[in-house]
């Protein structure tokens, strides 16, 4: 497992690790995630890692202008005032498939998918375990599972995970309340 920080230093590498395919842990503006580019082959690794069943899918982390510029989903406009933030929606897909998106706030994350395009974000755990928050951890863990992680300068006790919003039809539902307010969406 590869190791290292979250600074602009790490960022080209980062990235290079990600569009070749390789899953690590990445701290997103919330808690560590399990993260890996947006596609079916990553997944299928992700769901091994974390014993998780193919039917729980991941929250991807994308920016702002591949949401507007993509078509992919219906992401209402109210969205687009308030990210980037720890607000995580569920929007339609022009598939008809739904799909949690954020755009984090973070300014790491947020420049890595920059150049990478949207990757998968999940909690760093064992499905049905508590989540992990510090990378010492992590890295006991998962050394032999992952490729890479990115340690945070600052590490919390109490990382709140983002707050799940589905916003496929109004009212909008809130699924989990985390680090943002969702009540600013409420018409």
């Amino acid at each position: 497992m590869q190791i290292f920080h979250n600074d602009r230093s790490s960022l080209e590498e980062v990235a290079a690790l990600v569009k070749r395919g390789c899953v690590g842990v990445i701290p997103a503006d919330t808690i560590y995630g399990i993260s890996a580019l947006a596609d079916e082959k990553t997944a299928e690794r992700i769901y091994e890692i974390k014993k998780r069943p193919a039917n729980k899918s991941f929250i991807m982390l994308a920016d702002i202008d591949y949401l507007r510029n993509g078509g992919f989903y219906d992401v209402p406009d109210r969205l687009y005032e308030l990210w980037p933030c720890s607000l995580t929606a569920i929007l339609m897909g022009k598939d008809g498939r739904t799909q949690a998106v954020r755009v984090p706030s973070d300014e790491y994350i947020l420049s890595l998918v920059k150049e990478t395009g949207p990757i998968w974000s999940t909690s760093v755990n064992i499905s049905g375990t508590a989540n992990m928050n510090h990378a010492d951890d992590i890295i006991a863990r998962f050394s032999d599972d992952l490729d890479f992680i990115v340690r945070k300068r600052e590490e919390g006790e109490n990382s709140l995970p983002s707050t799940l919003v589905d916003c496929t039809k109004k009212p909008y539902r809130i699924l989990r309340q985390g680090a943002f307010d969702a009540s600013v969406l409420s018409d």
